[in-house]
């Protein structure tokens, strides 16, 4: 943490007012930390030049929250998803003697599948096309 230096300002009852407002909204710990946050914001809302170029960064400040948050569920829902299909291809291949020449048949089958309908391949789909390959 930065060290902080003491610094004399004087406020209007109306701004101690805000500032206070502020302190509850934001959970800040003290006045003066409602008041190094304001200072903090309104020094990149000039450097920014224009109120159009700043509010763009907060938004993608958010926005960058908000997809990380996502990104780590995608993430674990993906990594699920892959060890119940080892689960399913463990049972299958001890179930099933398939040959290598049958298995490539089957992957190359399967990637023009997906291809063609864009990932979004059911079950039923496939078992109604079994016959076809």
């Amino acid at each position: 943490m930065e060290k902080t230096q003491k610094f004399a300002a004087y406020f209007t009852e109306d701004q101690k007012d805000k500032i206070d407002r502020c302190q509850d909204l934001d959970g800040s710990r003290s006045a003066a930390e409602v008041v190094r946050r304001a200072v903090d914001f309104y020094h990149g809302y000039l450097t920014a030049g224009d109120a159009g170029m700043f509010l763009p960064q907060a938004v993608q400040s958010y926005m960058d929250g908000r997809l990380g948050v996502f990104e780590d569920r995608m993430a674990s829902l993906l990594y699920k998803q892959s060890v119940e299909i080892d689960m399913t291809n463990g049972i299958i291949a001890t179930a099933y003697d398939i040959g290598e020449d049958a298995l490539r048949r089957m992957r190359s089958q399967s990637i023009r599948n997906v291809k063609e309908t864009n990932g979004r391949i059911s079950f039923e789909q496939r078992m109604r096309g079994a016959g076809d390959e």
